[in-house]
C-alpha cells in the first residue's frame, strides 16, 4: 500500500508520478464511467502510447504482482496495452478481457488462455469506482477463474478506500490519486 506522500513510501518514484501527471492529468468537466463528474481526468491513453513512459509504468507494476499469478487479465481497452507490456516483462502470458462477450466467432469474454481453475491478475489503467473491473471479476469467476487482486496504474479512489472490498478484490496501484497531487504541489 501507499501513502499520501510520495516521499515517505520507498516505492513510489516521483519521477514516475510527475512525469505521469505531467502527461495525462486534464482539467474541465469529465463524465466518468461511473457517472460521475469530476473536474480532473487522467487521460490514460496518453501515457499508454508513449512506448517509453508505458514501459516505466509496466517496469513499477511488475513487482506488485502477488505470487502464484498465471494470467495477467488486461481490461478492455485501457488495461489490454498494460498487460502485454507486464507480459513481455516477466513472461506470464495475457488475457484480454472484453467488457462483454463478443457476439460472433468464439463468443469469447476473455481471449487468451482458458482461466478455468488459473489465478488471475486483473491488470486496469485507472481505477475510480471500479465498475469495470468489478464487472470482469464476476464474470472471470464464473468462468472459473481465481481472482483476488488488481493491479492498476492510477487509483483515484479516495485514499484509504477499497471501492472492490464488495468482490474481496484488493486493489495494488503504481500511483494514487494524493501521490499525483502531491508531486503537482511539490
Amino acid at each position: 500500500m501507499t501513502t499520501d506522500d510520495p516521499a515517505a513510501d520507498p516505492a513510489v518514484d516521483p519521477a514516475l508520478a510527475a512525469d505521469v501527471d505531467a502527461c495525462c492529468r486534464l482539467t474541465g468537466e469529465f463524465t466518468l464511467r461511473s457517472g460521475q463528474v469530476a473536474s480532473e481526468y487522467f487521460d490514460k491513453y496518453l501515457f499508454e502510447s508513449d512506448p517509453f513512459l508505458l514501459g516505466r509504468v509496466a517496469r513499477a507494476m511488475v513487482p506488485l504482482l502477488p505470487d502464484g499469478t498465471e494470467l495477467l487479465g488486461g481490461l478492455e481497452l485501457g488495461g489490454v496495452p498494460i498487460a502485454t507490456m507486464v507480459s513481455t516483462m516477466t513472461g506470464r502470458p495475457a488475457l484480454f478481457v472484453r467488457k462483454k462477450a463478443k457476439e460472433y466467432g468464439t463468443c469469447k469474454l476473455a481471449e487468451g488462455p482458458d482461466v478455468a481453475g488459473r489465478r488471475v491478475t486483473l491488470v486496469e489503467d485507472v481505477i475510480t469506482t471500479g465498475g469495470a473491473v468489478r464487472d470482469a471479476t464476476n464474470a472471470l469467476r464464473a468462468a472459473g477463474a481465481v481472482v483476488e487482486v488488481v493491479v492498476c496504474a492510477i487509483d483515484r479512489s479516495p485514499a484509504g478506500e477499497n471501492p472492490l472490498a464488495d468482490v474481496g478484490l484488493e486493489v495494488r496501484a503504481v500511483l494514487t490519486k494524493a501521490e499525483l497531487d502531491a508531486v503537482r504541489a511539490g
